[in-house]
Parts: C-alpha cells; structure tokens; sequence
C-alpha cells in the first residue's frame, strides 16, 4: 500500500506465496503505480525490508526515484564524497556523517555443473548515493540510506524517509479503527472489496480530520454522528416527518 502523506494513493493484493518477500511484492507494487501516473514525479520512501541492488538498478533505468534504508555496514565501494568543507553537517534530529557516489554489490546465481545455485557477488555499475548519519543521543544509532537522487540535499533525504513514519500510522489507524486486520473473505476478489471499501471510508475520515484538524479517534466518532445525524435527517424529509410513510 502507497500513502501520500495525507490520503492512500494505491494497493495491490498479492495471494500467492512468493510475495510473502517484500522483495517481490513492493517493486512490483511500485511500479504499477508508477505506470498510472506516467509524468509523476514521485520519490518512492520504503523501509529496509527492501534491499535487492538489482532492484534498485532496474528502478533506475526506469527512471523511478527512491529513498531506501538499507542495512547498516552494507557492503560497497565508495568512489566520490560528497561531503564539502562548509556543508552543514545537521540534520534536525541525525548528524550527517557520510554523503557519497558508490558502487553496491548483488549476488549473480551461478548453475553449478550439478543443477545446484549457488550466488556469486559482483559489483553494480550503475551509483548510487549512500548517506550516513546517527542520533544525537548518549548511545547513538546509525541510520544508513540509499537513493538514486543526487539533487535533494542529505537533509532533504532524511527528512523525507521521517515522513514514512505517517504510513505506519495509517496503518494502525485503518487496522486499529476500522477493523481491517479481521477479514471476513479469504478469497482475492473479497479481500479486494473488503480492502477498497475501508480506504474509501478512511479517506473520508482522513479529509475529515484534516478539515477539522483533530485527531483519528474524535474524527471517526464525529464523523460518524455527522453521517447518522444526515441520515435521518434525509430519512424524515423523504416521509415529510411522518415515519409511517417511511415504513410502507
């Protein structure tokens, strides 16, 4: 699922088991995406449950932009810094400690001669921009990211993957609020429905909040007084306020 920051701009439904990896499932949601909005200029924010190099090479010749974060120590060779003497070296909550032009490694599948695979590393020719930084805490943690953007500054980058976190909170909004972890069909076209109806109502809810700007739960309970109210308003217009004629 794809969320913009304010509203769910997409969803895929994948039933069969090998896209129970993120590394099958999310490039292949992305780039259906990418294919209804052909001019979009989108930079694509995903956490580090997707790491593939030969992923990331393909959404670069495709012209796709993302942000990533990858795995710390991630194995590479760094050819160019980006780092100039008076860069500023603070970025809001991290400190910057590396910026630069690398070459990531992918495993090429080797057939041995018995039918076995077997993976060889070998070195992506296609840069990528690797930026490093860490809390500012006593126990600092490192947070390492990838993009194939040269243009955005490195606070730019870290800024935009802190705005990922507004998915995870969807998230527990939709699952929490609007019971979509309960599925009542376990088939793909029921779980389609089921999926499409509760983001209808959450983008109504959403917009509603941020109209209003109040929170997820006092927006899903005004709405929803809002919409019963509206009702039965329609209800007594449409029998001139006699309920007998409602009922025949």
């Amino acid at each position: 699922m794809a969320f913009d920051g304010l509203l769910p701009c997409h969803s895929e439904v994948f039933t069969k088991s090998k896209y129970s990896s993120e590394d099958m499932a999310l490039p292949e949601a992305i780039m259906n995406h990418v294919k209804q909005d052909v001019n979009h200029q989108n930079i694509y924010v995903i956490d580090r449950g997707f790491q593939p190099t030969r992923t990331m090479n393909s959404f670069t010749n495709d012209a796709v932009t993302f942000i990533v974060r990858a795995k710390e120590n991630r194995k590479h060779v760094e050819f160019q810094s980006l780092l100039n003497k008076n860069q500023d070296l603070d970025l809001g909550e991290l400190t910057l400690i590396k910026d630069s032009k690398v070459n990531l490694y992918t495993g090429k599948a080797i057939h041995n001669k018995k039918g076995n695979i077997h993976y060889r590393e070998e070195l992506v020719e296609t840069p990528f921009r690797l930026i490093v930084a860490k809390t500012k805490t006593e126990q600092p943690k490192y947070f390492w990211f990838i993009t194939n953007d040269f243009d955005l500054s490195a606070k730019q980058v870290a800024q935009a993957y802190r705005r990922r976190w507004n998915i995870e909170v969807f998230f527990r909004f939709i699952k929490q609020e609007l019971n979509v972890s309960h599925l009542v069909s376990l088939n793909k076209n029921g779980i389609e429905v089921l999926l499409y109806m509760t983001l209808i109502v959450a983008m109504l809810i959403l917009i509603y909040k941020k109209a209003n700007k109040i929170g997820y739960k006092t927006a899903k309970r005004r709405f929803k007084m809002e919409l019963r109210n509206l009702a039965i308003a329609m209800i007594v217009v449409d029998c001139k306020g006699n309920l007998n004629h409602f009922e025949t």
